[in-house]
């Protein structure tokens, strides 16, 4: 039974056993975020009664060796393993080699043969398919899942980015609807499963302080930065054929910003919630080049992986529009990049000055959601400072969510994983979402601005300063 996004309404997964196959179960994904999320479902009892998890990959793995790569992956990237859990745990891991596409399955039917039989139920099992492959594998891992008859009573994880073009968009979700219905499709943006990212809701819709303000009228500016200190040398190959603005505009920007910007939904259902995103992502004006700044970073073109010519951005800010009445004439600055001065995950609603008697303080006040780890508020006030006559002080009020009374927050991919098993799709992108985020930035992939170099260790090309002119970063440490 799936559950609703509605306080106090009951998550419920179904009794039926389910069979989980990770497609691309070797690789650094799955080590890194699938496993670990895996293993804590497992931990807080949050799977089916019976389930078995099936690694797939082209490699002849033996179940064994592939229990303690998932060990060996745990050990480095998830929670504590506990021993008991662990024993139970690993018994129902299988792995099945030899690749899976149009031309055969591997073995992939076999094991799935054995696990039916030893699952004590009469009835047929559920699939999770969950895609953590490079996308050009998707199109063809999608048909041989028809081909050889694992759609049905299945949902199907796609891991980012979901098309690499506006045209490889289109032609990657036609196939796919061709093979399944959009309800057992799920598209990750793990930007959506952070707890602050759902809190968005909830702070604006449950407090009337916030609701009131959350207006043009009173919002001078929304920023989304996401910067980050790392490089890319993990994931060359990957990155130099993406960049920061497919990589992150589209994929997740875009669909943060929808979070801030969108109309009350009729309720905090999927199917609510997804409407009112892609609504006003619809309203999202097409990006303009002299709006836009790309940057590299230098010394990026030296890593191994990496084109000796590469034109890849591993920087970029925008400056996006919405035409609602609502948002009309508010810039909304989205940014991120690589190799920059701090990492920081961060939705600010700078507010507008205050008219009256008192001079406005120099830096602009503003509400900022921290989305990184279990997420922080962090709110602005203007006070009278302690002491003779009338001082304005600035003050800065913080509250970590984590630090909220029964507070047991779950890292994205538990919450979008424990999503699939429930049916909920309110925190996954629809089709007609990712449709408006392309024609968004369609634009710039026509006609990218001239790449900026940048320093490692600032905070982007100068002319990115520009273009957030006048509020520049509003970092948490100020």
């Amino acid at each position: 039974m799936a559950r609703s996004r509605i306080p106090g309404e009951d998550r419920q997964v179904s009794d039926s056993p389910t069979i989980f196959v990770l497609f691309g179960a070797t690789g650094d994904l799955a080590a890194r975020m699938v496993l670990p999320a895996f293993y804590t479902l497992a931990r807080k009892d949050l799977l089916p009664p019976q389930w078995r998890l099936i690694g797939n990959g082209r490699g002849d793995v033996a179940h064994e060796d592939f229990r303690t790569d998932v060990r060996n992956a745990l050990a480095e990237y998830g929670p504590e393993v506990d021993d008991a859990d662990w024993e139970d745990f690993s018994q129902r891991l299988l792995f099945a080699g030899g690749g899976f596409d149009e031309s055969g399955p591997g073995s992939l039917l076999d094991v799935i043969s054995e696990v039916k039989d030893e699952l004590d139920d009469a009835a047929e099992p559920n699939f999770v398919h969950y895609l953590a492959i490079p996308p050009k594998a998707f199109e063809s891992t999608a048909k041989a899942l028809k081909q050889h008859g694992l759609t049905d009573r299945a949902r199907v994880v796609f891991e980012k980015p979901y098309g690499t073009s506006p045209e490889d968009f289109r032609h990657l979700d036609q196939v796919v609807h061709e093979i399944l219905d959009e309800e057992q499709v799920f598209r990750i943006d793990h930007f959506l499963g952070k707890e602050a990212t759902q809190n968005l809701h909830v702070l604006r819709f449950a407090n009337q302080t916030f609701a009131g303000v959350w207006h043009r009228d009173h919002i001078a500016a929304v920023q989304i930065d996401v910067p980050e200190t790392l490089d890319v040398a993990n994931r060359a190959g990957f990155y130099d054929a993406t960049g920061a603005l497919m990589d992150m505009v589209v994929t997740h920007l875009i669909q943060v910003a929808a979070e801030v910007a969108m109309e009350p939904p009729l309720s905090l259902g999927a199917e609510d919630l997804q409407q009112a995103r892609e609504s006003v992502i619809a309203a999202f004006r097409p990006l303009k080049p002299d709006e836009v700044v790309l940057g590299q970073f230098e010394g990026y073109r030296e890593i191994e992986g990496v084109a000796e010519d590469s034109d890849t951005d591993t920087f970029c800010a925008v400056r996006l529009w919405v035409d609602t009445d609502r948002w009309h004439g508010v810039p909304f600055l989205l940014r991120t990049g690589k190799k920059l001065g701090v990492s920081e995950q961060r939705v600010s609603l700078v507010m507008r000055p205050v008219d009256g008697p008192l001079t406005a303080p120099e830096q602009p006040n503003a509400i900022t959601l921290s989305l990184a780890g279990s997420g922080s508020l962090e709110v602005d006030f203007v006070l009278k400072q302690p002491g003779e006559g009338v001082k304005p002080a600035q003050v800065r009020q913080r509250l970590e969510l984590d630090e909220i009374e029964n507070a047991d927050p779950l890292p994205p991919y538990v919450a979008l994983l424990y999503d699939v098993l429930t049916g909920d799709r309110s925190l996954f992108t629809g089709s007609a979402g990712l449709e408006h985020a392309w024609r968004v930035v369609d634009p710039i992939l026509r006609e990218a601005p001239a790449l900026q170099p940048y320093p490692p260790g600032s905070m982007g090309p100068k002319a990115a300063d520009e273009l957030a002119a006048p509020f520049g970063w509003l970092s948490g440490d100020r």
